[in-house]
């Protein structure tokens, strides 16, 4: 019989793995395999891959998410609630300081230093989408779901639509109706065409009206494959749109948000304190976080069975597809903005270069800070 444990006892187990969440989902993932799997034997490995399988096809932080899983088996929802707590609560209290200090300092004092970084940033979220892809992409069908949705977006198709085209098309793939699949993909995509020329349609009108709490929740449903894939998502819907956020203050927070222990999605937290001050921070921070805890508190043994349904995971697969392509096309946006001479082009050689070649926890910080330093002496605009 398993021994439940007090809410006090997970609540500091989870925030210790909160202050050490350095180096993305897959180290932080790992930390928690070796401690809770390997040493304290809360579940069997098996289990564990059957549980993480299961939130890596959904949207959301799966580091946070399997968190929260394990407080749940080991003392109900409040633990649930609380592990998830204690995981995202030192990269929110660190994050909120930082934004206060961006917004204090860094526009005037700073400014050099995120110039520098910019580059960076641009070649971590190129690694970004090619790793994300590399993972996602497993097939043809695939393939052409990211394609049709670069093409889609590229003509103006928000999406939504998008996502309905690419769903459906890898459903009935995955059904064995390969033949009806292509008819269904020409259709819904002249579909979404259409609707989007006759009908235009605003991201914030689809959204119930927009605010931060939405934006929040926009990251929070549609990061399909990792922190990094709601990225396009923030940038369309943001930048130039709410007060304050430029494309340079929106790298900035990408920068920010990887050099602290904590899931790369939390920079939609100083983008909503740009925004709003500490009110617009904790409301996208809420929208961010709320599905990650309501999909294990509410239905994960619910989960479980529905992620077996072959079409429900033939539409999950055609829409982090979808989101792949989506990724990519923003990486190759922001490149094109970002590195326009020839210093910018090296810090961003030698950032991408880095990535790739070592593969620790700390090479994403380490890179992220030598080049902001290089901002200072390299001749950047």
């Amino acid at each position: 019989m398993k021994k439940e444990q007090s809410p006090l006892s997970i609540f500091l187990i989870f925030l210790r793995f909160g202050l050490l969440a350095w180096g993305g989902p897959v180290a932080q993932i790992a930390m928690i395999r070796e401690d809770l799997v390997n040493k304290k034997h809360w579940i069997t490995p098996e289990k564990f891959r059957r549980v993480l399988a299961v939130y890596q096809a959904l949207p959301g932080p799966e580091a946070h998410e399997l968190c929260v899983y394990f407080g749940m088996i080991r003392g109900g929802r409040l633990c649930g609630f609380l592990a998830g707590l204690g995981f995202m609560l030192p990269g929110l209290l660190f994050m909120l300081v930082l934004s206060w200090a961006y917004i204090s300092f860094g526009a005037s004092v700073l400014l050099p230093l995120f110039v520098g970084i910019a580059p960076a940033v641009t070649a971590l979220i190129m690694r970004a989408a090619h790793r994300i892809g590399s993972h996602l992409l497993k097939g043809a069908s695939l393939w052409v779901a990211a394609i049709v949705s670069v093409l889609l977006t590229l003509s103006g198709v928000h999406f939504l639509w998008v996502f309905i085209a690419c769903a459906a098309w890898q459903s009935l793939w995955a059904a064995g109706r390969k033949h009806l699949s292509a008819g269904v993909l020409v259709v819904a995509s002249l579909a979404a065409f259409a609707v989007t020329i006759l009908l235009p349609v605003s991201s914030d009108s689809l959204s119930g009206g927009g605010g931060l709490l939405v934006e929040g929740l926009k990251a929070g449903l549609l990061s399909f494959g990792g922190a990094y894939t709601a990225i396009p998502f923030l940038q369309n819907s943001m930048v130039n749109v709410y007060p304050g956020i430029t494309q340079q203050v929106f790298l900035d927070g990408i920068a920010l948000g990887s050099v602290i222990p904590a899931p790369l999605i939390i920079f939609g937290t100083y983008l909503g304190y740009v925004t709003n001050g500490l009110a617009g921070a904790l409301l996208m921070t809420l929208g961010i976080f709320l599905p990650a805890f309501a999909f294990t508190l509410l239905g994960h043994s619910y989960l479980e069975k529905i992620i077996e349904n072959r079409a429900l995971h033939g539409a999950l697969d055609g829409v982090s597809a979808a989101v792949a392509g989506l990724l990519a096309l923003t990486a190759f946006d922001i490149f094109r903005l970002v590195v326009t001479d020839w210093p910018q082009a090296v810090l961003f050689a030698a950032a991408l270069t880095a990535l790739y070649l070592i593969d620790k926890s700390w090479v994403i910080p380490l890179v992220i800070l030598i080049c902001g330093l290089l901002g200072f002496v390299l001749p950047i605009s």
